[in-house]
C-alpha cells in the first residue's frame, strides 16, 4: 500500500512555523457569524461557510492540510490547516500573481485557478492546478506556508481541466485528468497521461481515456477527479451530475488501466444538502476515514462539508445511511475526528493596524503594491483611487477592488471610510459583488460629494448600474453597514455618528458570480485622468454574527 497516495494519509513528522493570522475575534469584532465546532465533542456542517471551492486536502503527520480554486482572485490559491478536519485557519496562498501575467492585469471572472489537486511527497508539497484556456500548471514548496516555486507548465492545452497525479509503488507517476466542455468542445470523460516522476514533463501527449461517463446510465459532467491507490485497487473519486443536482461517485479498478467498476457513494438523500460536490478522502490519525466536499449554495458559494466515510467490501461509503443502497447521505452534525483541538476559524474582521493585509483580503485581478497603503495613516488602510475600465457604470470591472469571501448565512459588516482629495467622477465604499452588485458609497459629482446606493442587476453578459443620491451634500466620512441575512439578502445603511443608522433602499437579493459566491470588499474608482490623485482611507473592516 503506497502510503503517499491514500488521500496524503502521510506519517511523517513536519515541523512549521507559526504563521501570523488573525485571531478569531479582533478587536471590534464581537462574535464570528460561522464556528462548526459546536464545543461538545462534535461538529455542524458545513464545517467552511465559505468560498472554498473544489477543496483538495491531505494529512501530513497531525496536521491536515487543504487548499481550494480561487479563480480570477488574487492572491490564489488559499492554504488552510488545521489539527482537527473542523477548525481550519488561513495561513497563506500559494499563487502571488496569476500567469500569464498580462491576461490577468483585468478581472477575468471565471476564468483562472480552477479546481487544484494538493499531495505531499518526496518530502515536498505539490499542487497541481488547471487554467481552462492554458492547460495545467505544478508548483511545489517544502513548507506548506512558502515560499511556493512559479509555476511550470506541464501540459498546454485548452479545456483540460481538474489534475490529480499519482506515484505508483514502482516508481512510475501518473496524471489523470478531465476536460472543460466550454473549451475542448467535450467533457465527461476522464484521461490518463504518464508523467515523469519529478513532473518536470509528460511522458504521453496523447492520454488514454479510461473512465467515459458517456458510457453510464444518467452520468453527465463527470469531472474533479482525485486518484488514489490501496486495498489492492486504483481509485478514482470523481463527481458527476452537475455541482447544484449532482453526486459523488467512486470507480475501482485492479489495473490502472482499467477498466472501472462505478458506484455512486453520495448523493443528497433525504437532506438539504443538494448536489454533494467533488473533495477529498483524508484518513485520520486514529486509522478512520473522512471525505472532505463542496455543496454549491449559490451567492455563498461552494461551501465545505467533512462526511465520515466507512468500508464495505473495499467500497467506501460516505456520510449516514441514505434512501439507496450503497449510497450514503450528508451528516449534519457528527462527532469530530480529533478531539481537543483548539476553536479556530479563517479572519474576516481587519483594524488594518498590521503592517499586511489580512490573509482574507483578494484582489479582483493581478495587483499592484501602490493600489493601497498601511502606512500613509497608521492603524488604517489607504485605497489610492484607480482608473477602471467603464469606471462610470460598471464597478464590477476594477481590477483594484478589495474582497473576501462572505463567512456566514447571515452577518453584518461595519466599517468608517472617509474620501480624500475626491476629483468629480471618483467613487468609493463598501460592495457587494457578484454577477449582480451593490455598493454604498461616496461620489464626487459637479464638485459635491454625495452618498449614493448603487444597485446593479439583472445580469445576463453584465449588468446595468442604477444610482440613487441618498445625501446631495454628504460629509466626506461616514460609517458604513451592509447586513446578509439568510436567503442572501443584502441591506445596507450609513451613520455620521456610529449610533443612529439609516437604512438605505430594500434589501437586495445577491446572485452567485462566475463559478463562485459573492464577495464583499472595498473600492475607490475614478477616471484615468484623476487615478491616484484621491484616495479612501478605511478605519476598520469588522464582520460579525448578526
Amino acid at each position: 500500500m503506497n502510503r503517499h497516495n491514500i488521500a496524503g494519509a502521510v506519517l511523517l513528522p513536519l515541523a512549521l512555523a507559526a504563521c501570523q493570522t488573525a485571531p478569531v475575534n479582533p478587536p471590534g469584532a464581537t462574535k464570528q457569524p460561522w464556528v462548526a465546532d459546536l464545543g461538545n465533542g462534535q461538529y455542524k456542517n458545513p464545517i467552511l461557510h465559505a468560498d472554498y471551492s473544489d477543496p483538495d486536502a491531505i494529512r501530513v503527520g497531525d496536521t491536515y492540510y487543504m487548499t481550494s480554486s480561487s479563480f480570477n482572485s488574487v492572491p490564489g490559491l488559499p492554504l488552510l490547516t488545521s489539527k482537527d478536519l473542523v477548525n481550519w485557519e488561513l495561513v497563506g496562498h500559494a499563487l502571488p500573481a496569476l500567469v500569464p501575467a498580462e491576461r490577468f492585469a483585468v478581472p477575468r471572472h471565471g476564468d483562472g485557478v480552477w479546481a487544484p489537486c494538493l499531495r505531499y511527497h518526496d518530502g515536498k508539497f505539490w499542487i497541481f492546478y488547471p487554467d481552462p484556456d492554458h492547460g495545467i500548471f505544478v508548483i511545489t514548496a517544502e513548507r506548506f506556508d512558502g515560499p511556493w516555486s512559479a509555476p511550470k507548465l506541464l501540459l498546454a492545452g485548452k479545456g483540460i481541466i481538474d489534475p490529480t497525479p499519482l506515484w505508483d509503488d514502482d516508481g512510475k507517476a501518473w496524471l489523470l485528468h478531465g476536460w472543460a466542455k466550454s473549451r475542448a468542445g467535450f467533457n465527461n470523460v476522464l484521461t490518463l497521461r504518464a508523467m515523469a516522476p519529478d513532473a518536470g514533463k509528460l511522458l504521453d501527449q496523447e492520454g488514454t481515456v479510461i473512465i467515459d461517463g458517456n458510457k453510464l446510465p444518467g452520468y453527465k459532467t463527470l469531472e474533479g477527479p482525485k486518484f488514489y491507490k490501496a486495498n489492492g485497487y486504483y481509485y478514482v473519486f470523481a463527481p458527476a451530475g452537475g455541482v447544484e443536482e449532482g453526486w459523488q461517485s467512486v470507480f475501482r479498478s485492479r489495473s490502472l488501466a482499467g477498466p472501472y467498476e462505478a458506484r455512486k457513494v453520495l448523493e443528497q438523500g433525504n437532506t438539504p444538502i443538494n448536489g454533494p460536490h467533488q473533495g477529498a478522502w483524508v484518513r485520520a490519525q486514529d486509522g478512520k476515514d473522512w471525505f472532505i466536499h463542496f455543496q454549491d449554495r449559490n451567492a455563498y458559494g461552494r461551501v465545505v462539508h467533512l462526511q465520515p466515510m466507512r468500508w464495505i467490501d473495499d467500497w467506501p461509503i460516505m456520510g449516514d445511511r441514505g434512501p439507496h443502497v450503497g449510497a450514503g447521505q450528508p451528516v449534519l452534525t457528527h462527532v469530530k475526528p480529533v478531539a481537543g483541538a483548539a476553536v479556530k476559524t479563517p479572519p474576516t474582521s481587519d483594524e488594518f493596524d498590521g503592517p499586511r493585509l489580512g490573509l482574507q483580503w483578494q484582489w479582483n485581478a493581478n495587483s499592484n503594491p501602490d493600489w493601497y497603503s498601511l502606512s500613509a495613516r497608521p492603524g488604517q488602510l489607504r485605497l489610492f483611487t484607480q482608473a477602471a475600465p467603464d469606471a462610470a457604470d460598471y464597478v464590477r470591472a476594477a481590477p483594484s477592488i478589495l474582497a473576501q469571501k462572505p463567512p456566514a448565512p447571515a452577518f453584518v459588516v461595519d466599517t468608517h471610510v472617509q474620501l480624500n482629495d475626491a476629483n468629480d467622477g471618483d467613487r468609493a465604499g463598501l460592495i457587494v459583488n457578484a454577477m449582480q452588485y451593490a455598493w454604498l458609497g461616496l461620489r464626487k459629482t459637479g464638485g459635491a460629494t454625495q452618498l449614493v446606493y448603487t444597485s446593479c442587476g439583472p445580469a445576463v453578459v453584465r449588468c446595468k448600474e442604477t444610482a440613487t443620491v441618498v445625501l446631495p451634500s454628504a460629509p466626506t466620512s461616514l460609517y458604513l453597514r451592509m447586513s446578509m441575512a439568510e436567503g442572501a439578502l443584502a441591506s445596507f445603511a450609513y451613520s455620521t455618528d456610529n449610533v443612529t443608522f439609516q437604512t438605505v433602499g430594500q434589501p437586495l437579493k445577491i446572485s452567485k458570480g462566475r463559478w463562485v459566491g459573492a464577495q464583499i470588499g472595498l473600492f475607490s474608482v475614478g477616471t484615468a485622468a484623476h487615478a491616484k490623485a484621491s484616495s479612501l482611507d478605511v478605519d476598520y473592516f469588522r464582520v460579525s454574527a448578526p
